[in-house]
């Protein structure tokens, strides 16, 4: 893969993950209904959708921070494996979608690892 195919890659997966957090986030930070019942299914109290949100949201703003991407996509990999047991311990029926928000966030931190180095 050449240096500016790869860069336009990392872009756009940076992209999907700061629209698909950033909405989710977003959601999660005003309540929207779906996102109320997913965390009262959880368990744990609304105090958690609340971390959850300002998580997804300032990772979604981390990705485009140089320097700060590894960070952000790290973030991401652990709430969505959180995510993914979750799915499948209490809320089904596919934890599909966070394994591949997941798998993409992985990609984006393997991209950035150098910048784990530097922390």
């Amino acid at each position: 893969m050449n240096a500016t195919t790869r860069r336009y890659g990392l872009i756009a997966l940076r992209a999907l993950l700061t629209l698909a957090f950033g909405a989710a986030g977003t959601a999660k930070l005003f309540g929207v209904p779906d996102m109320v019942a997913v965390f009262d299914a959880i368990g744990w109290g609304q105090w958690f959708r609340y971390l959850t949100g300002v998580i997804e949201v300032a990772a979604a703003i981390l990705l485009w921070v140089p320097g700060r991407q590894a960070l952000a996509a790290a973030a991401l990999v652990v709430t969505m494996i959180g995510a993914v047991i979750a799915h499948l311990a209490i809320l089904g029926p596919s934890a599909v979608p966070a394994l591949v928000l997941g798998l993409i966030a992985v990609t984006v931190l393997a991209a950035y690892r150098d910048q784990l180095a530097r922390q």
